[in-house]
Order: C-alpha cells, then sequence, then structure tokens
C-alpha cells in the first residue's frame, strides 16, 4: 500500500510540475518569457491602435503561419483596428484630407518624403522601438528618404518586374518593350498606379523617373497612351493574383517578391527585371500626426520587428524584410531567391517626391491615360469633330456670303429702279 502511496504522490508531483510547463507552451507558442514580459509590462491594455496598411501585406494566420494582429493583441491587451490602402496617393489623399486617427502607416519612401515636407509625421520615441538597434539591416539605416532616422522604421524591399506567362509569350522578354506588342492585346495586367506606371514609361524612353521636366512627363504619358491604344492593358493592383494565376494573361508588370506567390498557383509563370531598368522600393512603418495612441503605435512598430513575427511575415508575403536575421536563416523558403534579394540586380531606380506642379501634371495626365483621352483614336475622333466644325462653319459662312450679295444685288436693283422712276 506504501508503495502504491508513494507511486501517486510521485505521479502527482509529476503532473503538477508538467502542467504549468503545457499551459506556457500552448499560451507562448512563438515568443520567449522574455518577450512577452516585455509586452505585458507595456501598458496598453484597454487601448486601442488604428493600424493603415497595404492589403495582404501582414502574416494572418493562413498557411500555419502567424497571425500577426492576433499575437500583438494577445501580448499586449491592446486592440488594434486593421484597414488596408491599394497606393501610396490613396494614402495620402485619405491622410490630407482630415477626419482620421491613424496610429501607424506604411508608406513607400517618395511618399515618406513628401509626408516629411508637408509635416505630416511625428518624430519617433526609439526608446519605444529597442529592436530597431537589434535587428535592422545595413541598408535600411540612414535611407534616403529619412537620412537622420527620425520618423521611419524600413519594413520591406522590393522591386518591380515583368511577369509572364510561358504559354502565351513566344519569346523570353528582357525588355518593358513587351507590353507594348500589339499582339498582347486584351493580354496585359498594368500598374493602377501612377507612379509605377509613370516609371515603366519613363524606363523605356531612358527618361529619369524623378525629372522635374514636364515634357518629359508629357512624353512618358504619350507612351503609356500609345501602349493603351496597342493592347488594351487591364489596370489592376491586388487583383493581378487571381488574374494572372488564371492563365489567361500574357504579362503582369508587379512586384517580384509576388512572383513567388504566383507561381504557387500557375507553374507556367516566370519573372525578369527588364534592361531598361526597374524600381527598387522600400516601404517603412511611420506615426502621422493625427496618432491618438503614439506609444501604442511605437509598440506595434517594435513587435513587427522581432524575429518571429518578421521570419512569418516574410513567408507571407514574400517581400526582403528589414530584420537582418532573416535573408541568412535557410529555414526561410525565400532562402536565396533572387526574386526577393536581388543580389546581382545592377540597373535600378528609385523614387523621390516631387515637386507640386509635376504632382500636379502626373495625376493630370495619369487621369487622360485611363480615360483614352490621349490616344490616336481619341485624337483622331478629335480631328474629325474639328473638321466636321470646320466644314459646318465654311458652309455656314458661305450662306452667309451668299445671302449678303443677293441682299446688296437687290439693293441695288432697287436704287437703279427708283433712279429711272424719279427721271421718268
Amino acid at each position: 500500500m506504501r508503495k502504491v502511496l508513494s507511486l501517486a504522490l510521485s505521479l502527482l508531483l509529476l503532473i503538477t510540475l508538467l502542467v504549468p510547463c503545457f499551459n506556457a507552451s500552448a499560451e507562448d507558442e512563438y515568443f520567449s518569457d522574455e518577450q512577452v514580459e516585455y509586452y505585458k509590462n507595456l501598458g496598453l491594455q484597454g487601448t486601442t491602435i488604428n493600424v493603415y496598411n497595404w492589403g495582404d501585406y501582414i502574416s494572418d494566420g493562413s498557411d500555419d503561419l502567424m497571425n500577426v494582429v492576433a499575437e500583438f493583441e494577445r501580448l499586449t491587451g491592446c486592440r488594434v483596428n486593421y484597414t488596408n490602402f491599394e497606393s501610396n496617393e490613396n494614402m495620402y489623399s485619405k491622410l490630407a484630407g482630415g477626419g482620421v486617427s491613424y496610429d501607424v502607416i506604411v508608406p513607400s519612401d517618395y511618399m515618406i518624403e513628401r509626408l516629411i515636407d508637408e509635416e505630416m509625421l511625428l518624430p519617433l520615441d526609439f526608446n519605444n522601438i529597442p529592436n530597431f538597434e537589434k535587428y535592422i539591416r545595413d541598408d535600411f539605416r540612414h535611407p534616403f528618404y529619412d537620412p537622420e532616422e527620425k520618423y521611419t522604421v524600413g519594413f520591406n524591399i522590393n522591386y518591380t518586374a515583368l511577369i509572364y506567362n510561358t504559354k502565351l509569350v513566344e519569346e523570353t522578354p528582357d525588355s518593358w518593350s513587351a507590353i507594348w506588342e500589339e499582339q498582347y492585346k486584351g493580354k496585359v495586367l498594368m500598374f493602377n498606379n501612377s507612379r509605377d506606371a509613370f516609371g515603366i514609361a519613363q524606363s523605356v524612353l531612358g527618361i529619369d523617373p524623378n525629372s522635374t521636366s514636364e515634357q518629359d512627363w508629357v512624353d512618358a504619358a504619350e507612351l503609356l497612351a500609345k501602349q493603351k491604344d496597342a493592347v488594351e492593358p487591364v489596370y489592376v493592383m491586388d487583383e493581378v493574383f487571381n488574374l494572372m494565376e488564371s492563365g489567361e494573361y500574357a504579362f503582369a508588370t508587379y512586384y517580384s517578391g509576388d512572383y513567388l506567390l504566383m507561381v504557387e498557383n500557375n507553374e507556367d509563370l516566370d519573372y525578369c527585371f527588364p534592361k531598361e531598368g526597374v524600381n527598387k522600393w522600400y516601404d517603412a512603418f511611420c506615426v502621422p500626426t493625427c496618432s491618438q495612441n503614439k506609444k501604442g503605435a511605437e509598440s506595434f512598430i517594435n513587435f513587427m520587428m522581432e524575429p518571429e513575427v518578421a521570419f512569418d511575415n516574410a513567408e507571407y508575403i514574400s517581400y526582403c524584410p528589414s530584420n537582418k536575421e532573416i535573408e541568412f536563416d535557410k529555414e526561410s523558403s525565400l532562402y536565396g531567391e533572387e526574386a526577393v534579394y536581388a543580389s546581382d540586380l545592377q540597373n535600378y531606380y528609385e523614387f523621390h517626391n516631387l515637386p507640386q506642379n509635376i504632382l500636379e501634371l502626373q495625376n493630370n495626365l495619369w487621369g487622360k491615360v485611363k480615360s483614352g483621352q490621349l490616344s490616336a483614336n481619341s485624337k483622331k475622333d478629335e480631328q474629325r469633330v474639328y473638321i466636321i466644325s470646320a466644314v459646318i462653319t465654311a458652309f455656314v459662312i458661305l450662306i452667309l456670303i451668299i445671302s449678303f450679295i443677293k441682299r446688296k444685288r437687290k439693293e441695288k436693283e432697287q436704287d437703279i429702279s427708283e433712279l429711272y422712276g424719279k427721271s421718268n
């Protein structure tokens, strides 16, 4: 009996010791005790942050990856309102329009420059972002858009690329000019994003994508109008995934990392970095001046730099992350992927903020390109209208001249008749 009781007590003691371990394991699937304590002690319980990010730009728990927002909420007790934008320009319009309160935004390089110039960002307190010094990559240090490292923490780098369907494209492309070829009419997906679209046209023309010459932008717009006439491109952003994966389209202009996501669902796809040059872009975390919870925002930014978060996020979106540990982690599915890290790429450019007159011109020209106002067909229609108007005007003038001549002739005949009457 003593042996049985002793064994039972031993088992009970063992269970007592193991249960907390099981609970800890269940609660802390991703993070160390130190990390859990850090976020628990931030004092964010019961607060809210509003995060404004690109679509499909954070790991959401699918594919056995981390649900980043849910994990931040669990660790901090802070609620996250998470919404999406489709382009830098849309995001800027929302902020500039006022009446919004975002705590974290994720703009791209040139837009960050604009937001800084217009005093729309708050300086960061890096005491709340200790992971910045621990993990940030060298190519995110002192970036051109924030050289003093005052307003931003880098998130991702990637590149524009030409993605194509090998079943529909006859020769392996190496140039942006392929998406102007008439044989691909109705088979081209084009950026629904003015800066990227103009950047491609400017590359083809050999124009600096940051040119301040209005004529350079007009020339690029006319080239985009020629593309619209030749291939009738479909302007898309996130829709590009389903459309390109369907196998119905020959080309898509998009971001190189996204090729890896598309090829998982359509093995006939491939990509290239066109020889004319591609855009190397940076996205970064910022806190706008409309923020109502700056500490919560900075804590979220710090959380996004955690190695566990950065790893799963990179797996989800396939871009080069700002956390320096991920690139050399052989457990990463992105390890050695040229589409992500582009280590051999030499010919690229970066977008900078543009003067106000160029921004307004760009927006105006982009609207005309998409609406077809600059197309050759539209110009022909305008010429036809002008010709018809000129013919009608000439006809009216001719009638008026004939009418005038007849009236004068009649008046002259009356004068002669009256003169003869008096003489008689």
